[in-house]
C-alpha cells in the first residue's frame, strides 16, 4: 500500500473505529470495561512497584482508572500524558484522584503542578489493533514518540475493546508495536 493509500486508509478506520466504539451500549461498556480491568490486575500485578502512566477516557475508550486505583493502593505512582507540543513525545505528570487538572488538548484533563515523571509501564488507547501489536491512534504519532524516547523502554499493554481489532494496521517504519494487548476476551503477548 502507498504511503497515500495508507494515510487514507487509516483515517477511514479511525473514523468507522471511534463510530462503533462510541455505538457500544453502556452495559455492554461496563461488563467489557470489568473484564479489561480483571485481566489487568490479573496479568500484571508486577505493576503495583512501577510509574504507571495511564489515560484519561476519551470517546468511548476503556477506563483504566479502576485498575489505576487497584494498583496506587499496592504501591504504584500513576501519571496522566500531556501534549508538550506537536511532534514531540508525550510528558507524564503525576496524578491521583483529588489533583488539581487543567483541559489540555481535546479538552483532556491533564495534572496541574505536579512532578513529571518517566513510566515503567504505559497503558495505552489504541483506535485500532492488530495481532503484532501495532497500534492505531489519533494519528499524531505521540505515543510512538514517547516510546522512541524513553530508555529502558516501558512496558506497553495496549487495552481496547474486541471490536478495534484489525488484521493489520499497516504498520509504517516508525509505528512501535506494544507488548500486550489486553481486550474483554483476554490477554495477549505480541
Amino acid at each position: 500500500m502507498q504511503a497515500a493509500d495508507t494515510k487514507a486508509w487509516k483515517a477511514s478506520q479511525r473514523k468507522d473505529l471511534i463510530a462503533s466504539r462510541l455505538a457500544v451500549s453502556d452495559a455492554d461498556r461496563k461488563t467489557w470495561n470489568a473484564a479489561i480491568t480483571q485481566h489487568l490486575l490479573e496479568g500484571f500485578p508486577q505493576l503495583a512497584g512501577m510509574v504507571i502512566g495511564i489515560y484519561w477516557p476519551y470517546q468511548g475508550e476503556f477506563d483504566p482508572r479502576h485498575a489505576a486505583r487497584h494498583w496506587r493502593d499496592r504501591g504504584a505512582r500513576t501519571a496522566l500524558p500531556e501534549v508538550v507540543q506537536k511532534a514531540a513525545p508525550l510528558q507524564f505528570k503525576m496524578w491521583w484522584p483529588g489533583v488539581t487538572l487543567t483541559r489540555g488538548v481535546y479538552d483532556i484533563p491533564v495534572p496541574g503542578g505536579t512532578d513529571v515523571v518517566v513510566p515503567q509501564a504505559l497503558i495505552v488507547p489504541p483506535v485500532g489493533f492488530d495481532a503484532a501489536g501495532y497500534r492505531l491512534g489519533y494519528g499524531g504519532g505521540f505515543y510512538d514518540r514517547t516510546l522512541a524516547s524513553i530508555t529502558p523502554r516501558p512496558i506497553t499493554i495496549g487495552v481496547a475493546y474486541e471490536l478495534s481489532r484489525l488484521n493489520t494496521i499497516h504498520p509504517q517504519e516508525f509505528d512501535l508495536a506494544m507488548d500486550y494487548v489486553v481486550t474483554e476476551r483476554g490477554i495477549f503477548k505480541t
